[in-house]
């Protein structure tokens, strides 16, 4: 017969937990108070060790690992305030999930440079350790998008939103010197200015249905002082009225069009192509 060695049996990675089983009864009996407190205070302390070795798996992440502590900490404060041992369920079973979910909390809440949904974040950490694991049986070289979606069962679209949010965990300072820029050039040189030009366009495309239906004489009277840079007594001498009369046209005339351009009323020929509109629909749904 053969007889095989025996394999020593993979520790637990929370062996060395302590037994507070009749402390969380003695929680659960107690009324609030003084007592209580220092009781979950004792528990807290006891199982602190193990809060911290949860914080440590997520160093190398961005955070100060003593900073890390401190959120496991705070997790296994609510886990003990929380924990009810008539459910039947281990302590170290309810804190664990506890614990991590607030180190993830912290991440998703207070690490993030810009908004990213939740979903975006966990494939973006599962695109993050997919290009890890590869990266070491790959002599360094960055993995494809199809690799990391084979490695990781993702489709190749999601591990697309994922690199993306690679690199939004983060925010540029508009004031970082761009790469390869010797001249101090920064992102914030790069960024666009407010171009009056716009305004002027807009200006004129709502002035325009507005002289067309000037009558004509004002309508000639605005062309020659405007874009023919006339005087008003050259304008008034080839239309055989005074200058004061042209003077009162163009004061009366530009202050309506301003009128209703800043009012945005509606230009009275918009109604009767409206109308045209309406009259052949119906004329063409009587035929």
């Amino acid at each position: 017969m053969t007889v095989r060695p025996r394999t020593k049996r993979a520790r637990h990675p929370h062996d060395d937990a302590p037994d507070t089983a009749a402390d969380f009864r003695r929680i659960a009996e107690l009324p609030d108070g003084e007592e209580k407190e220092e009781l979950r205070q004792r528990v807290v302390r006891a199982w602190m060790p193990m809060a911290g070795r949860l914080a440590r798996h997520f160093r190398n992440r961005g955070e100060a690992l003593e900073d890390l502590e401190q959120v496991a900490a705070l997790g296994l404060v609510k886990a003990v305030a929380r924990y009810d041992p008539s459910r039947g369920c281990a302590f170290e079973s309810f804190a664990v999930p506890t614990i991590v979910g607030e180190v993830k909390r912290h991440f998703r809440d207070h690490m993030w440079g810009l908004h990213v949904p939740r979903r975006v974040q966990e494939l973006r950490n599962r695109v993050r350790s997919s290009q890890r694991e590869l990266s070491l049986t790959q002599d360094g070289r960055s993995p494809s998008v199809r690799q990391i979606a084979e490695h990781s069962g993702m489709t190749e679209e999601d591990v697309l939103v994922g690199m993306e949010a690679l690199e939004s965990y983060s925010t540029l300072s508009l004031d970082a010197e761009l790469p390869g820029a010797d001249d101090g050039y920064s992102l914030v040189d790069t960024l666009g200015g407010p171009e009056p030009g716009f305004d002027q366009i807009v200006y004129r495309e709502a002035v325009k249905p507005r002289l067309r239906m000037l009558p004509e004489r004002e309508r000639r009277i605005l062309y020659m002082r405007f874009f023919c840079d006339m005087t008003q007594n050259r304008i008034a001498e080839q239309l055989g009225i005074s200058q004061m009369h042209v003077s009162r046209l163009i004061s009366r005339t530009c202050s309506q069009i301003h009128r209703e351009v800043e009012n945005d009323a509606p230009c009275p020929e918009l109604p009767r192509q409206r109308d045209r509109r309406v009259r052949r629909r119906a004329v063409a749904h009587a035929h």
